[in-house]
Formats: C-alpha cells, structure tokens, sequence
C-alpha cells in the first residue's frame, strides 16, 4: 500500500508541474493580441483547475505518506504550510486568470490582470521549488 500511496504522490507533483511553466506561460500573454489573450487566460485557468485537483490528490497521499513515518514536527509543520500556501496562490491566481478574458470581451484593457497572474505565478512557482526541496530532503527524527 505504501508504494501505490508513494506513486500516487508522484503523479501529484507531476501534475503540479503545471505551476513551473505557469510563470513563462503568463509573460507570454502580454505579447499576442487580445483574442489570444483570452484564448491563453481561458486555457491557463482550466489547466489551474486540472492542477487543484492534484493538490487535493497531494492532500490525500501526503496525509498517508506523513503518517507511515517518522518525521519531525517542525518539518511537518513547514510542509503543511507550503501545502496551503501552494492551495492559496492557485486558488487567487483564478481570480485574474478569468478577468483577462471578461476585460478583452468588454475592449477594456488585460494588461493589470495579466500583471497580477505574472507576478501570483512566480510567488506561486518559487514555494512549489521550496516545496519540492523539502520532499527531496525531509527531516526525520
């Protein structure tokens, strides 16, 4: 059973790979014109809901994984922290994400929304990077 929960958990990071590319993604947006910023906010949100998906599916294994070990607390803790952080970021990211489209539909200008997925998805892509280190090297007791 722990081996499957071990390959679950590594098909979640996988799929929150998503949030690596996401920063490159968004600067993108402010080069082309207005349908395909639309049409690039629009693909970006679906494929931030894909990766909250893996985040509950990290929730879940993480839990199991967590308790089949022997861990330090303070590890525990800072884990959990990244984890919501990582929860919080994608799910404010959305927010901007959707109002890129809404603003070209209405001719009104995306660029401060656009602004806000760039510099959300850097935050969001530096905490992942934390988070994985923290998986490669955890802290036992």
């Amino acid at each position: 059973m722990l081996s499957f929960m071990l390959f679950l958990h590594v098909i979640g990071a996988a799929g929150l790979g998503f949030y690596i590319a996401l920063p490159f993604m968004a600067g993108r947006a402010s080069k082309l014109d207005g349908g395909g910023q639309a049409g690039l906010a629009d693909g970006l949100a679906a494929a931030n809901r894909i990766a909250q998906y893996f985040l509950v599916l990290q929730l879940l294994t993480g839990g199991y994984l967590m308790s089949q070990s022997d861990y330090k607390v303070i590890w525990m803790i800072i884990v959990i922290v990244l984890f919501l952080a990582i929860a919080a970021i994608g799910g404010i990211i959305t927010k901007p994400l959707k109002r890129i489209s809404s603003a070209i539909q209405s001719g009104q200008s995306a660029s401060a929304h656009i602004a806000k997925v760039r510099t959300m998805s850097v935050i969001l892509l530096l905490v992942y990077l934390v988070t994985l280190y923290f998986m490669k090297y955890p802290i036992l007791k």
